[in-house]
């Protein structure tokens, strides 16, 4: 996929895969949604709206409420790439999400994964 489609890719498009990556490992869709949460401010109820309106991945990102600063805290590797050298912002952004996603497959407790301690 171009960068320039996934920008344009509905975000709702792209959650349940989220989603089926995290529960196949037992984990939950209410801790990949608290993930996306954690990372763009949005509330439970905003990001429901979100995903019932098909918003794409550009305006979901550039729209967030409030991007965790703490997401700077955010190293490793994603499709090969080390996302803490990524330049575009959006990409950059997007990645950071793959990550705690795998993060939250790979087993790491929530807490980790939200970067608190």
């Amino acid at each position: 996929m171009t960068k320039h489609r996934i920008f344009t890719t509905s975000f709702a498009s792209v959650h349940p895969h989220y989603v089926a990556k995290a529960e196949k490992k037992g984990r939950t869709r209410a801790e990949v949604d608290e993930i996306i949460c954690w990372l763009t401010g949005y509330g439970s109820e905003e990001l429901a709206a979100r995903l019932e309106d098909r918003t794409d991945f550009e305006s979901f990102f550039a729209e967030a409420p409030h991007m965790n600063p703490a997401r700077s805290l955010i190293k490793g590797r994603v499709c090969g790439v080390l996302v803490e050298e990524i330049e575009d912002p959006l990409m950059r952004e997007i990645r950071y999400l793959d990550k705690l996603i795998d993060e939250l497959a790979k087993g790491k407790p929530m807490e980790k994964i939200l970067r608190k301690g």
